[in-house]
C-alpha cells in the first residue's frame, strides 16, 4: 500500500479507532483527539466498520460514482481510431470538436500519447552461435588524439591539441564466448581493417579458436577488394549487416560501450598514447577476469574450457 506520507491513519489505525470506539465504549471524541483527527473522521470509519468490516478500513478510489461531464464512450472511440491514424492532438481535437487537453488526458490514459506506442515494439534481437569461432564480429570506434587531458577531466573547453587529429579503435569479438581484441590504428582505411583482422585472427589462434565467419557493418573499409581477398584467404566468410541497423551487430556495440567507460574515459591519461599502451591490459582483464551478465557472471574465458590459475573467484 501507497500510504501518503501526510497520512493520519492506515488500516490498522482505522481499526484501533473503531475498536476504541465500539468494543471499548470510549467517546468519539476523545477517540478523535488521541489519534488527531476530526469527530467527523471517527463517525465515518466506525460507520464503514459496523457496515463492512475490516474491508471497508482499507483505500478507496477517490473518483465519483458518476462522472455526467466525462466524454462518451463513442468519442474515446474516435479519439483511439483518429490516433491509430497518426493524427495530432491539434487535427483530433478540431474534427470532434473537442479541448486539446481532453484529447491528452484520455490518449494518455489509454497509453497512446506517444506515436512510438502506435507501433509494435521490435523483438530482441538475441541469438548466440553455438561455439567459439562461428562467428566474429567486427566494428572501428574514432578516438580523439590528445597531448594533456581535455575537457572531461579538466572542464576547460577551451583547452585542446590543434591537430591532434584521430584514431582508430578496430574491435573484434567472438559472439559464442565474448572474448575481445582491439588494436589501435592511424586511420579506417582497408589496410588497416586488414592489419586489425590479422592482428585479432593471431590472437585468438593463440586460445584455440579458429574462426569460419566475421559480421561487419558497411564501412568503406570493410567493402573493399583488399578486405575481400583476406576474408578469401582467411577462409572466412564475410557477411554484413543490415544498412541503418547496428543491432544486428550489437556484441561489438555493446563492448564499445564498455571499453569507452572502463578503459577510454575510465580515468585521466596524460596523452593518447598513454591510453593506447593501456588497451591490453584492460582487455586482459576484461576477458580473464572481468564478469559478464550474459554469461551469468563468469569472465569470458570461461566459456573456452581453460585451465587458468588466474581467475579471480567471481561466486564466493
Amino acid at each position: 500500500m501507497n500510504t501518503h506520507k501526510n497520512a493520519r491513519l492506515t488500516p490498522h489505525g482505522r481499526a484501533l479507532l473503531a475498536a476504541r470506539v465500539i468494543h471499548e465504549g470510549l467517546r468519539p471524541r476523545e477517540v478523535a483527539q488521541a489519534q488527531g483527527v476530526s469527530v467527523r473522521t471517527v463517525y465515518k470509519w466506525v460507520r464503514r466498520f459496523r457496515e463492512e468490516g475490516h474491508a471497508g478500513l482499507q483505500d478507496r478510489t477517490s473518483r465519483p460514482a458518476r462522472s455526467p461531464f466525462a466524454t462518451d464512450a463513442a468519442t474515446v472511440e474516435q479519439i483511439i481510431e483518429r490516433r491509430q491514424q497518426r493524427q495530432t492532438y491539434r487535427q483530433i481535437a478540431q474534427a470532434l470538436g473537442i479541448g486539446e487537453s481532453t484529447v491528452a488526458r484520455i490518449l494518455k490514459r489509454k497509453g497512446l500519447n506517444r506515436l512510438a506506442a502506435l507501433s509494435p515494439p521490435r523483438p530482441d534481437n538475441r541469438y548466440e552461435h553455438d561455439a567459439p569461432g562461428d562467428l566474429l564480429h567486427l566494428d572501428i570506434k574514432k578516438l580523439g588524439r590528445f597531448e594533456r587531458p581535455g575537457h572531461r577531466v579538466t572542464g576547460d573547453r577551451q583547452q585542446n591539441t590543434p591537430g591532434a587529429g584521430w584514431e582508430y579503435v578496430h574491435v573484434a569479438i567472438d559472439d559464442h564466448t565474448r572474448v575481445a581484441f582491439s588494436s589501435v590504428h592511424p586511420d579506417e582505411t582497408s589496410w588497416s581493417a586488414c592489419l586489425a583482422l590479422l592482428q585479432a585472427m593471431r590472437y585468438y589462434t593463440g586460445l584455440g579458436i579458429c574462426f569460419t565467419r566475421v559480421l561487419t557493418d558497411n564501412g568503406a573499409c570493410y567493402r573493399s577488394r583488399r578486405f575481400q581477398r583476406l576474408c578469401r584467404r582467411l577462409r572466412l566468410k564475410h557477411r554484413r549487416t543490415k544498412p541503418y541497423s547496428p543491432r544486428t551487430n550489437g556484441k561489438a556495440e555493446r563492448f564499445i560501450q564498455t571499453a569507452l567507460r572502463e578503459w577510454a574515459y575510465a580515468r585521466s591519461y596524460a596523452s593518447s598514447e598513454e591510453r593506447g599502451r593501456h588497451l591490453p591490459a584492460w582487455l586482459h582483464q576484461y576477458n580473464w577476469h572481468r564478469p559478464h551478465a550474459s554469461l551469468d557472471y563468469h569472465p569470458p574465458v570461461s566459456r573456452l574450457g581453460l585451465s587458468v590459475n588466474n581467475l579471480v573467484g567471481l561466486h564466493s
